[in-house]
């Protein structure tokens, strides 16, 4: 094909050396060892272009497994929007992947075809990054060849936090009315706005940040030159270890206690990255027991909407409707404080931050946070433009908030700064954040099935439809643990295995409902190895 360069020869630099293992893109785009991925990135490559050319706008890809073990790489494609590939062409970007290397030019040459991509009047552009993986940088170079193959300009923004990346595409295609497409504009838009919105209050603040040993260690270097007047880090695990190992937001949340290298102390609060900076939680030691104690992701959707709630009152604009979105992981308790205390609309969605961010959408102000610590804030252009219409102080704060949020994506250090400056306008302590709710004790367990497309549900996950007479057996067996007691099941998107989540009123109850719906799940689903 004349649109192609190369094809031919490119696909021998990238043959696809196991094509029994099949690759899927899916919420966390491609994922997988990395030794496994390079006809995929190239293929990628392709696929961005394709992109770019249909939409007219310039596409991203990171390259990043995020939380993920540091052998392991992967790939998100970024739309012209700074959010995540839409959904049709996660099954075309599957399709790439897999095709055979026989075939990949004629699946190249059908996609054209159906989808009318306009290869001659039409140029390719294409932003790309990587995180700090050693395999990030090969990588990168098969991702350019795919994108030269359609004969597609490219930049290449080696290191950035996957966050930085959506922001710098949103900014590109909004010809800089979002923001200066550029890091540096990144430090200066997200530094500028915590110094307005925290300059009434004379406090020196102080987080120690882990890094996870990723590329956010870099970048949190860089932001702070721009913030010393106002808040200075600590940070720990900054590439002196491996990724993502013993530390990072995804080890706090899974293991409920501090990375290995950080001892807690008294009068401190510590927060945690992953590997690509999208995702943060925060804890600290609670004097009065002693104990470690966790803020996840559903804590800062609560920190979030009580802020903008009492800001919104205060700025005359209590009409501006404000809805919280969920998955069912969420703790009951903060589904219960957010409807009874609050008194604001939550929503519960399907696993998975793109269900989440298109609901948000669907939102005047959309609060979205899942309980890992991936989330961010999303505010439609009405509501902005009814804001900045206001003269009053509380309406300017509202602007500076929004500036302050990266509204593309989960954003680790936008979070960050969200989170501390809320703290301080409101004047409160962690502990006294943390009081807000009890979490519920919660466990999660996941059974091995031989099959576990044998399993489907409905309502957000909530509720099993197959294996018949399941749902039915699980919900016998939670109303054995009391009123606040709730199990749900669903089944993995990468392996053969299935999920539990059980809550309940004590950790030994919560501990034995997630032991006994997992024995059903082994029943009804044909589970491999022992009962719990």
């Amino acid at each position: 094909m004349s649109f192609l360069n190369n094809l031919n020869d490119y696909m021998k630099k990238y043959p696809n050396k196991q094509p029994d293992i099949q690759q899927q893109y899916g919420t966390a785009g491609f994922r997988n060892k990395a030794d496994t991925l390079y006809h995929v990135t190239y293929r990628t490559g392709i696929l961005a272009a394709l992109r770019s050319r249909l939409t007219d706008s310039i596409i991203g890809v990171m390259i990043t497994a995020s939380h993920n073990p540091e052998e392991d790489n992967g790939l998100k494609i970024i739309e012209p929007d700074g959010s995540m590939l839409i959904q049709s062409w996660e099954n075309l970007a599957t399709k790439i992947a897999n095709v055979s290397d026989d075939n990949l030019e004629q699946c190249i040459a059908d996609m054209i075809k159906e989808l009318n991509i306009n290869m001659k009047d039409t140029m390719a552009k294409v932003y790309l990054a990587r995180d700090t993986r050693m395999s990030g940088v090969s990588l990168s170079m098969a991702l350019i060849d795919g994108i030269k193959t359609c004969y597609g300009e490219y930049k290449d923004f080696g290191l950035l936090t996957t966050p930085q990346l959506h922001y710098i595409v949103r900014c590109a295609n909004s010809n800089g009315q979002y923001g200066e497409p550029s890091e540096q504009g990144y430090y200066k838009k997200l530094s500028n706005a915590f110094l307005r919105l925290t300059e009434n209050s004379t406090k020196k603040l102080n987080v120690i940040v882990d890094c996870a040993n990723g590329v956010g260690a870099n970048k949190m270097i860089l932001m702070e030159q721009y913030l010393t007047e106002k808040i200075t880090f600590d940070l720990v695990n900054i590439g002196d270890g491996i990724l993502n190992h013993g530390c990072g937001a995804d080890f706090v949340k899974v293991n409920q206690r501090q990375p290995d290298s950080i001892e807690l102390k008294s009068n401190q609060h510590y927060a945690s990255f992953d590997g690509d900076a999208d995702r943060i939680v925060f804890y600290y030691l609670n004097d009065q027991d002693n104990k470690f104690h966790l803020l996840d992701g559903d804590k800062i959707a609560v920190l979030v909407a009580k802020f903008l709630k009492q800001l919104l009152n205060a700025a005359n604009l209590n009409e501006i409707e404000i809805m919280v979105v969920q998955t069912a992981y969420a703790n009951g308790n903060s589904t219960k404080y957010i409807q009874d205390t609050l008194q604001l609309i939550s929503d519960c969605v399907p696993t998975g931050v793109k269900h989440l961010h298109h609901r948000a959408l669907q939102s005047e102000i959309g609060i979205y946070f899942e309980a890992n610590g991936h989330g961010t804030i999303l505010f439609s252009s009405n509501v902005q433009k009814r804001i900045a219409e206001c003269t009053n102080e509380n309406a300017k704060k509202l602007l500076h908030f929004i500036d302050l949020v990266n509204q593309t994506v989960g954003d680790a250090i936008s979070d960050m700064l969200v989170v501390e400056a809320i703290l301080d306008i409101l004047n409160i302590t962690i502990d006294e954040w943390d009081s807000f709710y009890q979490d519920l004790p919660n466990k999660l367990l996941k059974v091995a099935v031989k099959d576990r497309n044998v399993i489907t549900t409905t309502d957000a996950e909530r509720k099993c439809v197959e294996p018949k007479g399941l749902q039915s057996a699980i919900d016998k067996v939670v109303a054995e643990f009391g009123p606040q007691a709730r199990s749900f099941i669903r089944p993995s998107g990468t392996e053969d295995v299935v999920r539990i989540y059980a809550e309940a009123q004590t950790k030994e109850l919560a501990d034995n409902l997630a032991r006994k719906v997992g024995n059903l799940v082994y029943d009804f689903a044909d589970g491999i190895g022992s009962k719990f």
